[in-house]
């Protein structure tokens, strides 16, 4: 049987009054007076659901809803209409219970207090969720071992880098066992290392404490390294919602394969369906079309034609998907724009 939804959203609706004033001299002396409104739709009848234990990318580019959507969510923002249910809370309705349920990381705010050590904010943290004892030292252990905190505890929060600062938010928002995390750009700003350690740090408590994780970042590699589901949001209405993988088999019908020749010179490659992009001494990069021919075919062809070193298939990245969505109109709400689908 499965899981009954931890997240349910249906036809959620977000519309923001936005002030438009002229501009010049007389413009600003009209302004004062009177401005012009018109409606943003920031969130357009979206309808999805997530299940127990997930860890979901919320993609897409500035001013797509994705910040939106996450503050109805956690009960920061009302919606115009629609629904929303986070384990069994109305957030918005009933914000206190529902702060009980979830941990928020915001990559630019903090939850910790600026002039205090940051042990005293996490102990802080403990009274105002009313962590039992057991519990608390339970998850300050665990956690601070594992995001190395121990050095950081007796630091001013003003006084950490942003990737300290960031681990130790990431700590705050887990004290009190919440059942969501949602993470909103995490790891701006942050090292390689320090990317590094954070991504470390969510997949261990998906994996091993089944925490729901919603994340949205522009950071493709994050989404990459962590999520199995996608979604992705084109001004307000959500264009893709499944698998990371069915995402690339979706949207790319081109692959490309590095091949290392036994003496092939300056020679062209002549197989059919086959183009070469790029040589650099024996190794060439070829692609193909997957609704002209298989990589298998592919790789027979080579292999009876040539006499090859090694070969290497190179995956598309979901940045380059993303933007190829974009960038060619394939979303509903690009159709929209222009105009080849009704709103």
């Amino acid at each position: 049987m499965p899981d009954k939804p931890l997240i349910k959203v249906d036809n959620l609706v977000r519309e923001f009054s936005v002030a438009e004033g002229e501009s010049g001299f007389l413009g600003s002396i009209k302004n004062l007076f009177s401005r012009k409104k018109s409606i943003k739709r920031a969130v357009d009848n979206v309808s999805f659901s997530i299940n127990p234990g997930e860890f979901v990318g919320l993609v897409g580019e500035n001013g797509a809803g994705k910040s939106t959507t996450i503050k109805i969510l956690t009960g920061i923002l009302v919606p115009t209409s629609g629904s929303v249910d986070v384990s069994g809370i109305v957030p918005y309705e009933n914000r206190k219970e529902n702060s009980k349920n979830i941990g928020v990381v915001f990559g630019q705010r903090t939850q910790l207090w600026w002039d205090l050590p940051v042990r005293e904010s996490f102990d802080l943290l403990r009274s105002i969720f009313r962590v039992p004892d057991e519990i608390f030292h339970e998850n300050f252990k665990e956690i601070t071992e594992v995001l190395d905190l121990g050095p950081l505890l007796k630091v001013p929060v003003r006084k950490l880098s942003l990737g300290q600062r960031m681990r130790c938010d990431m700590a705050a928002a887990l004290i009190h066992s919440p059942r969501i995390l949602f993470l909103d750009e995490p790891t701006i700003g942050l090292d390689i290392l320090a990317k590094e350690h954070v991504r470390a740090f969510l997949k261990k408590i998906n994996d091993e404490r089944g925490v729901t994780i919603i994340l949205t970042t522009h950071d493709m590699d994050d989404i990459e390294t962590l999520c199995n589901r996608i979604m992705i949001l084109d001004e307000g209405v959500i264009v893709y919602d499944g698998p990371t993988e069915t995402l690339k088999e979706r949207y790319v019908n081109e692959k490309i394969l590095k091949i290392e020749f036994d003496g092939i010179g300056d020679d062209e490659i002549l197989t059919p369906h086959i183009t070469t992009v790029k040589k650099e001494g024996n190794i060439r990069w070829l692609s193909f079309k997957k609704d002209e021919t298989n990589i298998q075919s592919v790789i027979t062809k080579i292999l009876g034609e040539y006499c090859v070193k090694d070969i290497a298939i190179h995956e598309p990245k979901v940045e380059d998907i993303v933007k190829n969505i974009y960038s060619t109109g394939n979303s509903e709400a690009a159709k929209r724009r222009s105009g080849a689908v009704a709103p």
